[in-house]
């Protein structure tokens, strides 16, 4: 064989291996498996340091497997050597934040976009921009945390996502021999609980949950429990049927005589998607979640979804850019104070995940920066309050035993004083005999001053419901009664904690508990049933509608809104001190003016019939005072048609998903 063609046999030979190794790496990129991508342009690196596509596949396996410190090197040298797209020098800012160099990723992101084309890259990185110009006022801002690393039951490997329940901690953790997980290049994970009394842990009592909880070759993690205990979801998944994450979901067990029972995959999955870090509201009516799914503002963001009467969890909701950014918010927890905790790399932070809390203040949520201890340039999150003033959280920074690791804290802020504000309230109506009685079941909403939900409950069987409500606000109830037979007016009534805040520097106790009383009474649907209206006044021998008249007018405007089946007949009466042809054709007027008041404020006039009966249906048959004759000068409304009962929502979504043996 002649020299050339060795030399060309040779070379055949590296373009075949080369080709072979970089289909192999690509494979096992797109399938998730970023450890063994890692490992595999390794070697090729190990020829050509150079190579920017091996560089950046290494650079970005470590960021998509939640190793951005080490990413560093690795973008910069795809960088050097002519690799540029949309991503990757933001993701080189990233990596450089996460390192603690700030300015030079601000040059980074600023270079980006300056030639940035696609949009979710320019937003990240113009958001990014305003997130590393907020670091030092982050950083003079007071803290009264302290933190301390959970030592006894940290291991070398990752521990994360602690929550506390009923006198035992619960965590995530890799500790155990199981199959290694292709992207970490780690075992899988599974969920673990020891005995403890606030931050004092037994550690002799640490278990597993067993082999109906855990898996050998799956991720369990992120659980959460309902207030009684009686109901955990928690995320499992990276089975390795799907690429990388898209086959995390979300699982519900319950608690029967003390063993749990065969995880189910909850209804609100996404199937294809991340969906994971689960936390219950305080009230378990509640799921917060993160997931990366469709119609998002970035990367993961934060959803809720209500759970019925029947503990069917549905109404899947985003909560919105306020809290969700272009970058990923995960891990929420909703403290008793209904305050939100989430982790963030999209707000403004110190690099990797922040912890931040979202506080509802004079009707605006505000996000805020727990700022140092709590936060580094490494990844920090799955934060549990505990009481008040102290937690648990997680964190992969310097000085650990392991990757992620378990961390208290407590926190010493002096002027730390948690006053919770609730209005509680009973639904009623009116019986046969005109008393008042108590009606259950009833949906009833709290909406901000702007028409916004804040939140929904179920009347129970007393009738009763609570909200938590917040300082210097307004809000509106909006009571419905679905199901039945009886149809009921949805009604709608307001209500405000202006004025009505406790001074905070009278306080002794850490937290205190205000409670508002109200009362909702829905009124009964029935055909010729007749409702007066109170307080709609004309001049004398007028037709006019005063403004006096209007703000009430439009109080019957906001019921034919909320109930739009309804088909009514609006009736004027006078007294008897005019002759009864004036006064028909007066009542007449006032009773047209008041529905011509009504169309022009949106209602159909099909809806609607003007009726005037002037004095022929007295209330005070021989008036005599004033007060008397204005009994008798009223205007009602009576309902001509009712609408077809609404369905509840139990019986709603049982239709619609569930078949007649309760199964999807």
């Amino acid at each position: 064989m002649s020299a050339n063609t060795k030399l060309l046999t040779l070379l055949l030979t590296l373009v075949i291996v080369s080709c072979s190794l970089e289909k192999k790496a690509n494979k096992a990129f797109s399938n998730g498996e970023f450890e063994s991508t890692i490992e595999i342009y390794n070697r090729a690196l190990k020829k050509d340091a150079s190579d920017p596509v091996a560089n950046f596949f290494v650079a970005d396996s470590y960021r998509q497997s939640n190793r951005l410190d080490e990413a560093e090197p690795y973008y910069k040298k795809a960088l050097d050597n002519g690799l540029d797209n949309d991503s990757i020098r933001l993701f080189y800012a990233f990596s450089l934040k996460a390192n603690g160099k700030y300015e030079q990723a601000r040059e980074q992101v600023n270079e980006h976009l300056e030639n940035v084309v696609e949009e979710k890259y320019r937003a990240r990185g113009e958001e990014e921009i305003s997130n590393l110009n907020s670091i030092d006022d982050i950083r003079r801002s007071d803290s009264f945390f302290k933190v301390k690393n959970l030592e006894e039951i940290n291991s070398n490997q990752a521990d994360y996502a602690p929550v506390y329940n009923d006198g035992e901690l619960y965590f995530s953790s890799s500790r155990d021999d199981n199959k290694i997980y292709k992207a970490t290049g780690t075992p899988f994970s599974n969920i673990y609980k020891v005995k403890t009394k606030g931050a004092n842990v037994d550690t002799t009592t640490i278990e597993g949950l067993g082999e109906l909880i855990n898996n050998f070759d799956i991720n369990e993690g992120s659980v959460t429990f309902s207030p009684d205990g009686k109901t955990m979801v928690f995320a499992r998944g990276n089975s390795g049927k799907r690429k990388g994450t898209a086959d995390v979901n979300l699982y519900i067990a319950s608690n029967r005589n003390g063993t749990w029972t065969e995880p189910r995959m909850l209804t609100i999955n996404n199937p294809g998607y991340w969906d994971s870090t689960p936390a219950f509201s305080r009230d378990g009516q509640t799921l917060y979640f993160a997931s990366n799914r469709p119609g998002g503002y970035g990367g993961t963001d934060i959803y809720s979804a209500r759970r019925n009467s029947r503990g069917r969890f549905y109404r899947v909701t985003n909560l919105g850019p306020t809290i969700n950014s272009a970058g990923n918010e995960m891990f929420p927890f909703v403290s008793d104070e209904g305050f939100m905790y989430f982790a963030s790399d999209g707000h403004a932070g110190f690099g990797g995940l922040d912890l931040f809390i979202a506080k509802r203040q004079n009707g605006k949520t505000t996000i805020e920066n727990l700022g140092e201890p709590m936060n580094t340039t490494a990844d920090d999150f799955g934060l549990f309050l505990f009481r008040a003033d102290r937690g648990f959280f997680s964190s992969n920074r310097e000085g650990g035993k392991g990757d992620d690791d378990i961390y208290t804290f407590v926190n010493e802020d002096p002027n730390l004083k948690i006053v919770n504000y609730y209005l509680t309230g009973v639904t009623m109506t009116h019986d046969d005999a005109d008393n008042l009685v108590v009606l259950p079941g009833v949906t009833v909403r709290l909406l901000d001053n702007a028409g916004e939900e804040l939140d929904e409950k179920v009347t129970d069987g007393e009738g009763k419901f609570s909200f938590r409500v917040y300082e210097h606000e307004r809000y509106n109830l909006v009571g419905e009664k679905k199901g039945g037979t009886e149809q009921y007016l949805i009604t709608r009534q307001e209500f405000s904690t202006i004025g009505r805040s406790v001074n905070r520097d009278t306080l002794t106790q850490l937290v205190t508990n205000v409670k508002f009383d109200t009362l909702m009474v829905l009124e009964k649907i029935e055909k010729d049933k007749i409702f007066v209206l109170e307080n709609i006044y004309y001049d004398l021998d007028k037709s006019d509608i005063r403004e006096d008249a209007a703000r009430e007018l439009d109080k019957l405007v906001t019921i034919l809104n909320d109930n739009p089946e309804l088909v009514i007949e609006l009736s004027s009466h006078t007294d008897a001190r005019q002759t009864d042809e004036y006064n028909l054709k007066l009542s007449q007027r006032r009773a047209k003016s008041a529905v011509d008041y009504l169309v022009s404020q949106g209602i159909e006039s099909k809806r609607l019939t003007a009726k005037g009966y002037g004095e022929s249906k007295l209330l005070i048959e021989d008036a005599q005072t004033e007060e008397e004759h204005q009994v008798n000068r009223r205007t009602e409304f009576k309902i001509l048609e009712l609408g077809k009962p609404k369905k509840s929502d139990d019986e709603f979504y049982e239709d619609r998903f569930f078949d007649d043996d309760g199964d999807l």
